[in-house]
């Protein structure tokens, strides 16, 4: 079955949320679901920002909330980067 809201073809839970809801969910996704190679003190400002904006998210929007609140739980803590495989830099003197 598949799932179409305004119009669009609906491919992911949050992208269900977004149209349904009206939500834009690239400044949503980075504060409560993370960002690639947040550094842990990045990742401890974010989330307790975060907690805060879902404070007064519960009051004022509780199904944006509800997403926001899945989104939170849902995310690694913290997100790295992965290093490149292949050569490593190596100090001394070239061959």
């Amino acid at each position: 079955m598949r799932l179409i809201v305004a119009g669009q073809r609906v491919v992911s839970a949050l992208e269900f949320a977004e149209l349904a809801l009206g939500i834009d969910s690239a400044p949503f996704d980075a504060l409560f679901g993370g960002v690639v190679g947040e550094s842990v003190t990045e990742y401890a400002a974010r989330t307790d920002v975060a907690r805060e904006v879902l404070a007064e998210l519960w009051e004022a929007d509780p199904e944006s909330a509800a997403v926001a609140a899945e989104l939170l739980r849902c995310a690694p803590v913290p997100l790295h980067r992965q290093r490149a495989a292949g050569r490593r830099p190596r100090s001394g003197v070239a061959a």
